[in-house]
């Protein structure tokens, strides 16, 4: 068995266990153990829910609100300015690199002309 497997059914026999054990306490256990199982399952039940809805008031009232959708919408304007900006000066220094090779290939068949006349 992987390890993962083993881990599964251990968490299953335990959780088995874990059942019967409560149904024995809640059930069949002496007057005083199922008085204090039924309280301390209705404490941390009561508990957890009301820690949950903690959490999310205290979640709500920290985080900030979000920026406004046109303010989004600028942004992505701007960045979008930026990007075309950059997009048309490299096609300027691309044909100014062509220009130059132009010019170059025309020195070079130029003075080829020469040297033969």
């Amino acid at each position: 068995m992987h390890r993962d497997q083993v881990i599964g059914v251990l968490l299953t026999v335990v959780s088995i266990a874990g059942i019967l054990v409560y149904i024995w306490a809640v059930f069949l256990a002496a007057e005083w153990i199922q008085e204090l199982v039924l309280r301390l399952t209705g404490t941390v039940a009561v508990g957890g829910v009301l820690g949950i809805l903690a959490w999310i008031g205290y979640t709500l009232a920290t985080t900030p609100p979000p920026k406004p959708i046109e303010e989004i919408e600028k942004e992505i304007e701007e960045e979008l300015k930026k990007l075309e900006k950059e997009l048309k000066e490299e096609e300027k220094k691309e044909e100014v690199k062509e220009e130059k090779k132009e010019e170059k290939a025309e020195v070079k068949e130029e003075r080829k002309e020469e040297k033969k006349e």
